[in-house]
């Protein structure tokens, strides 16, 4: 059981070796055509690359939670959490390759004529991230080189090597056992990691008890934003290689990215959801309307729990901001000013625009929305039982909405960004990234 799990001295020799090593970035468009047409061969050269991959990845996170600043690091749920990813890291770097015969080793790892993956790009709006000097990348206070600057080990890009000419080989049954046995170590490390959004949170708020601090420092929230960018990274690979192992094959779907994923249908359904949560939440028998301009047909390539979840948290905030700023009887005398949903389509992306009449924020407290932890609901608390994957349902409460939302919308490309008119309302602009070809920002 993690509870009881310890870190050795030769496991973290072996933490320390893989986080030598650089993460290999991912563009949707990339994982798409690796997906379209998985044979067991695809499917074992995925299972190697992430066989590879996610140790490194869980590496730098280890490595870093055993050296965060203010002594974060010796936290109850921090320790936890850092157990955990000891943990899988260990399960994945110990689990047996397949057993191949020379000439199919030699047919997996021939390039041949295959047609490689495209080049991914980065984030136009995070091009002073890829600076080191950046929070987002900086880590400086850590010992060594934790993310493969400096003294950087070289790997193959991904590009020359995730994609394989297999669909003609004839895989013996043990290629069929390896790629069963690897999904469902993966999906049992994925239900292990479901609560580490509350479980560092809580590592968080006993640090703020044990500081006397009211505020989380610069530091501090820098570590936040490259932990959990980390860490939509790594269940988003997890997630995609179980469905393409687990999933029936649909003709919209390539694991859990959607090739036609349809905006309207998407935020519509997000409108509906955060309404719903509004009106029980203020015990209102109707809450303030929302208008969604948005061309029925536009669809494009995208994960929609991704997006579901960002428009869901903006619209909750909208929706609150309203009732809050009108009053909760406001619908008996008068009708509250609809809150708008407009989505465009440009050249580079599509971009959804949330528009509310909530009262704005002040100029002085723009900065500090970004902030976990930040709120201004008040007693907030979790409980040391709570177990949910994320922040899920409550109309208000942590402060990781909006932070983490941005983190959702700048991991495939986009971006989300806000103006405020203090006095009038709130408009959030969300950049999705149309082309598909931006790569993972990895920190």
């Amino acid at each position: 059981m993690s509870a009881a799990f310890r870190i050795s001295p030769a496991l973290w020799d072996k933490i320390h070796h893989f986080a030598s090593f650089p993460q290999m970035g991912v563009s949707l468009q990339q994982m798409v055509l690796f997906g379209q047409h998985p044979s067991q061969g695809t499917l074992l050269k995925a299972s190697q690359f992430l066989a590879e991959e996610l140790p490194v990845r869980l590496a730098h996170r280890v490595k870093e939670l055993d050296e965060l600043p203010h002594n974060l690091s010796d936290m109850p749920s921090i320790r936890k959490v850092k157990n955990w990813y000891a943990q899988s890291f260990e399960e994945l770097i110990n689990f047996p390759p397949v057993q191949l015969p020379q000439h199919l080793r030699q047919q997996l790892s021939s390039t041949g004529q295959d047609i490689f993956l495209p080049d991914s790009t980065p984030n136009p709006s995070l091009a002073a991230l890829q600076d080191h000097d950046h929070p987002l990348f900086n880590l400086s206070h850590l010992k060594g080189n934790a993310n493969g600057i400096g003294n950087v080990k070289l790997r193959v890009p991904l590009e020359r090597r995730y994609y394989a000419k297999s669909s003609s080989i004839d895989w013996p049954p043990s290629v069929l056992d390896y790629n069963a046995r690897f999904t469902r170590m993966l999906e049992a490390i994925k239900r292990r990691h479901d609560p580490t959004v509350t479980t560092v949170a809580q590592g968080v708020l006993e640090w703020k008890r044990s500081q006397n601090a009211k505020n989380i420092g610069l530091d501090i929230q820098a570590w936040l934003d490259r932990f959990y960018m980390s860490r939509i990274g790594i269940r988003f690979l997890i997630g995609q290689h179980v469905a393409l192992n687990t999933q029936q094959p649909h003709k919209d779907y390539v694991g859990i990215i959607c090739t036609k994923a349809n905006v309207h249908d998407i935020v519509q359904e997000a409108i509906e959801n955060a309404r719903f949560v509004c009106e029980e939440h203020y015990a209102m028998f109707k809450g303030p309307p929302v208008q969604l301009i948005c061309p029925p047909n536009l669809i494009f390539p995208y994960v929609p729990g991704h997006l579901s979840h960002i428009c869901f948290e903006l619209l909750k905030n909208s929706l609150r901001a309203v009732v809050d700023r009108f009053g909760h009887d406001a619908q008996d005398e008068k009708p509250y000013p609809p809150i708008k949903v407009i989505v465009v389509e440009g050249k580079e992306d599509i971009t959804i625009k949330i528009t509310d009449e909530g009262g704005g924020i002040p100029r002085s407290a723009i900065p500090l929305i970004w902030t976990y932890m930040y709120t201004t609901m008040t007693g907030q608390s979790i409980d040391q039982d709570f177990q949910a994957s994320d922040f899920q349902a409550p109309m208000a409460g942590f402060g990781y909405g909006l932070p983490l939302s941005r983190l959702y919308a700048r991991y495939f490309g986009g971006d989300l960004r806000l103006i405020s008119m203090e006095g009038y309302g709130t408009d959030v602009y969300i950049h999705l990234n149309r082309l598909s070809s931006s790569r993972e920002p990895l920190p």
